[in-house]
């Protein structure tokens, strides 16, 4: 009978609960397993001895208290005995244990020479808190994972969910707090170890908390305890990217702290730990910590910051740098990038440039030469100076550089060359060339200021000459405003009474030409960090007004209220009688609210309609109300139109109601959720359209959004620009669900199931609905042609002469195009330029959210509808047509073995052939983009074979299209594409 009982494991639980119904196993001498003679540990190989007999709870922590204060052994320090306690204390003692350590646990982070007082979780915690123990949890935790994969298929086994879930918690209780990076350096340097050891162990620590490793394995452990319990269970802060690098910059930042102000060895491992921290892709969150803990927190964490920056390598200075770039104007200056027609616009919110350029110069002072050259090269390189944002960043910028006479001498120097560059002129992205010459107009004001002389004797060179007259022999107009605004800028400098340079054109004397020629008027200087330390920065960013040679023009509402003409007061006698001829309505026999059985299911406090933007707002942010989600939904559109005339109260909340509505989710399965989500974008759109374009482009480049958010962007541009251009009316059932007819008594399937089981086909997105439209529209007219010349011979062919009632009836009458005024500044080129500079951040690989074939495809249509809806006749077609061509062409790589974005750029080249109307300075402007793209489309019209899907015969269709259209074009002006203008004839 001995052998009829023999336990396979021991699991111990809190001595709290009752015990009398357990069976208890009474064991002879002859079948008890033996002891060891000792319950208290005297050396280390004792104590492993003791863990590995299945210890009581006294005897484990008495033996967890002993390798604490043990004093020639440290379990810390890497060593045979410390690997082989610590797998103990992994592998059996914290999976058997657990609950109990969990039942007592006090967590606190553990201190050298206080383990008498910690219980027995934090005496665990105390024992693992190293490179050894932290690897421990790692390997244990990828055994598990993989042993859950591979036993899958087979029945009973040890519980995988829970041995990850114990696993999971202790590396996170090990990682917790602001001093463990502390604690684990003091393990590693205060051992007796030899350097050698210590430097080796150290890197193993760095390669751990920076590679990403952790990461890993948590969020991999996560996702099959997820898979494992069927069901979304606790998030891990150590499975989270952007939490993960918020705990190592406390605790960099906890460190630096501590440290001693001459401790050049120690700060240089915290300079080790922060380039490993940067690899982790979440610099903002890094940068934004320490800025926040340090200089912004003590002046005498100042120096220390300067003196982190110092022993990092120069790569990683600049990384740091340019992030700190990015993310100021976000916390702490104004992100309006409009102007006012107001000299003095720069006074309002001076004392927070002068603290952002005190924080900035902190950064980059010391003894480091090189760092000033990082600004310099922001501002001057093709990608840099704050694209996007407001010029507060760049007046900061520049004003830190001018306390060095050479160093803004550089940046005018390098800005006036770059300004006038040809190549840089005709290729550059308009939105980057105007804050370059922002740039250059600050810098140009503050040598006038310091060095005079210099500005004289630049404005006499070849080089000012030369930009000025290749600016005024643009094509593109914009280009041509620019460089008359620099001239008349820098002339009224330099240049008195008459001999001050005035171009005498309209474009001059605009609110927007004023605001850029009062730019060399602006002088800033450095402050102290009061404002950023008290939070105030934010409360300081003004409200701008738009641009007046830009501003759209807004449909006015119809009055809908009615004219008092007087009030009368009717005395009534008290004594009257009620019947007064009107009949009362009867009661009804039933009352829809009480129709339902259930009591509790009857809502009676309805809720209504919102009447303000801010009800608006309060209904969208309440998430746990499907009633206030649902009704704020079905009014943000109406709600937002009928507003937009009345007052500022929507431009005054524009950028938070398009927040809400970019990322709100459709927790509640809504109908027509993104319908209504969409007209509410599109609402916010047409109500400031500059602003809001600007804000929205941003968006989809900067924002963290999933892929279908960000469709949803550009769906809003698309629709918004073509509702301003005069195209709402075709447009407006592209985002209108019908419902579907109900096959069956009951209700229909979901619409995903619906669509497989019935066989039709997914509901076409608005872009590509209209795209495909366009297409249509575009390709019929050469299929008339093309059957024209097939029928014979055109004089034997009969001609029909309609009336003119006829032609007048058929003729459609003009609309007024809105969207001309703003597609440059407010859709079109924030959208390439932000693309150019992405790509050149970022790179084109498919791991580029941008670079996704659905998205792609889509950025692509949604240019080609904005070129399209601005119409011939917009100013700015030359400019836009410029951009837009080498933005298709320099994708051409990314469409190989991706029929959809092939589709958007065939889509693109039609579009650009066919709004430009006057072919003759498209070929002068663009005779080697023209070429190139007959090229490239010849090779896609004989790849995609005929006979194949419906979308390769449209694809075919529309390269045949694009085909004639740049045929027509190449043969009828061959002699100009080939330079022979002298035997031109026009």
């Amino acid at each position: 009978m001995d052998g009829l009982f023999t336990p396979v494991s021991t699991s111990y639980k809190s001595s709290d609960q009752p015990v009398e119904d357990a069976l208890t196993l009474v064991e002879s001498a002859k079948s008890k397993a033996p002891s060891p003679s000792f319950q208290f540990a005297s050396t280390p190989a004792e104590a492993l001895e003791l863990l590995r007999s299945e210890p009581d709870h006294d005897t484990l922590v008495s033996t967890l208290r002993f390798l604490a204060n043990y004093p020639d052994f440290s379990i810390q320090s890497p060593s045979p005995l410390a690997s082989q306690l610590v797998h103990v204390l992994v592998s059996e003692i914290v999976p058997n244990y657990w609950d109990v350590l969990q039942a007592g646990k006090n967590y606190r982070p553990a201190k050298q020479g206080s383990s008498s007082k910690l219980s027995g979780f934090e005496l665990v915690l105390s024992c693992l808190r190293s490179v050894s123990g932290i690897n421990s949890v790692l390997l244990s935790l990828k055994r598990h994972i993989q042993q859950s994969k591979e036993s899958k298929q087979s029945v009973g086994g040890p519980n995988f969910e829970e041995l990850l879930r114990i696993f999971l918690l202790l590396l996170q209780a090990l990682l917790e707090g602001p001093q463990t990076v502390e604690i684990i350096w003091k393990s590693i340097y205060e051992a007796s170890d030899p350097p050698s050891k210590q430097k080796t162990v150290w890197n193993e620590f760095l390669s751990l908390v920076g590679s990403g490793k952790i990461i890993g394995i948590a969020a991999e452990a996560e996702d099959v305890i997820n898979e494992l319990s069927k069901k979304v269970g606790e998030k891990h802060w150590v499975a989270d990217g952007g939490l993960f690098s918020h705990w190592l910059a406390r605790n960099l930042t906890f460190w630096i702290k501590m440290l001693s102000a001459d401790s050049e060895t120690f700060l240089k491992h915290c300079g080790e730990l922060l380039s490993k921290a940067f690899r982790l892709g979440y610099t903002e969150n890094i940068v934004k910590e320490l800025l926040a803990s340090l200089p912004l927190d003590r002046q005498e964490y100042s120096t220390r910051l300067t003196g982190l920056l110092n022993v990092i390598p120069t790569f990683e200075y600049r990384k740091f740098l340019y992030t700190v770039l990015k993310v100021a104007p976000g916390l702490y200056l104004s992100t309006s990038v409009t102007t006012e027609d107001d000299s003095q616009w720069w006074q309002s919110d001076t004392k927070v440039v002068s603290s952002v350029a005190s924080l900035i110069s902190q950064i980059v002072g010391g003894n480091m030469p090189h760092h000033k050259e990082h600004l310099v090269s922001w501002l001057t390189s093709s990608s840099g100076a704050g694209l996007g944002d407001g010029i507060a960043i760049r007046r900061a910028v520049v004003v830190v550089l001018s306390m060095e006479k050479t160093d803004i001498e550089t940046v005018l120097d390098k800005s006036l060359q770059q300004f006038g560059d040809q190549l840089y002129i005709k290729h550059t992205p308009t939105i980057q060339q105007d804050v370059h010459t922002q740039v250059l107009l600050l810098a140009a004001g503050y040598v006038h200021r310091i060095s005079h002389l210099h500005l004289s004797m630049m404005m006499r060179s070849g080089a000012y000459l030369n930009a000025i007259s290749n600016r005024l022999a643009a094509s593109s107009p914009r280009a041509r405003f620019l460089g008359m605004v620099v001239g008349e800028a820098l002339s009224g400098l330099v240049d008195k009474g008459d001999k001050r340079m005035d171009f005498k054109v309209d474009e001059m004397s605009t609110a927007e030409a004023r605001w850029f020629k009062s730019l060399v008027n602006v002088s800033d200087t450095i402050g102290s960090l009061d404002p950023l330390k008290s939070g105030r920065a934010a409360n300081l960013a003004k409200h701008t007004k738009p641009r007046s040679s830009k501003a759209a023009t807004k449909p006015q509402a119809p009055s809908t209220g009615s004219k008092i003409i007087s009030i009368e007061e009717i005395e009534t006698d008290e004594e009257e009688s009620d019947d007064d001829g009107l009949t009362p309505y009867a009661k009804p026999d039933s009352d829809a609210e009480d129709s339902d059985e259930d009591p509790t299911l009857i809502t009676r406090n309805k809720h209504t309609s919102p009447v303000y933007i801010r009800d608006l707002i309060s209904y969208l942010r309440d998430t746990e109300n499907y009633d206030r989600q649902k009704l704020g939904l079905e009014t943000a559109a109406p709600l937002i139109r009928r507003k937009t005339t009345f007052g500022t109260e929507v431009t005054d909340h524009a950028e938070e109601l398009a927040t809400l509505l970019v990322g709100l989710q459709d927790k509640y399965e809504i109908d027509n959720f993104q319908d209504m989500r969409l007209q509410g974008m599109i609402a916010i759109l047409i109500a400031s359209p500059l602003k809001m374009g600007q804000w929205f482009s941003k968006t989809f480049f900067d924002g963290d959004f999933s892929i279908s958010q960000r469709a949803s962007v550009l769906t809003t541009l698309g629709l918004g620009a073509r509702e301003l251009g005069g195209f709402g009316a075709e447009d407006s059932t592209l985002t209108i669900t019908k419902p579907l007819p109900c096959s069956f008594p009951s209700k229909t399937l979901p619409s995903s199931l619906h669509n497989y089981y019935s066989g039709t086909k997914p509901k076409e997105t608005a872009v590509d609905a209209l795209s495909t439209q366009l297409q249509n529209k575009m390709i019929a007219p050469l299929a008339t042609e093309l059957a024209d010349k097939l029928t014979g011979p055109s004089i034997l062919k009969i001609r029909t002469f309609s009336s003119r009632m006829a032609v007048e009836q058929k003729r459609k009458k003009p609309i007024a195009n809105s969207l001309a005024k703003v597609v440059s500044d407010g859709f079109f080129f924030p959208l390439t330029g932000r693309f150019f500079m992405h790509l050149k951040a970022y790179g084109s690989s498919h791991h580029n959210v941008v670079f996704q074939p659905y998205l792609l495809a889509l950025f692509i249509k949604t240019l080609s509808l904005l070129l399209h809806a601005s119409g011939p006749s917009t100013m700015s077609l030359p400019q836009m047509t410029s951009e837009f061509w080498d933005l298709l062409l320099s994708l051409r790589t990314q469409s190989i073995g991706d029929i959809t974005v092939i589709e958007a750029l065939l889509f693109g080249f039609m579009t650009i052939l066919e709004i430009n109307e006057d072919k003759r300075p498209v070929v002068e402007a663009h005779g080697r983009q023209m070429l190139e793209t007959q090229e490239w489309v010849e090779g896609v019209f004989g790849r995609v074979g005929g006979g194949g899907s419906e979308e390769d015969e449209r694809v075919r269709m529309l390269a045949a299209g694009v085909l004639v259209r740049v045929r027509e074009s190449v043969e009828k002006y061959q002699a100009l594409l080939m330079g022979d203008l002298a035997s031109f004839q026009g």
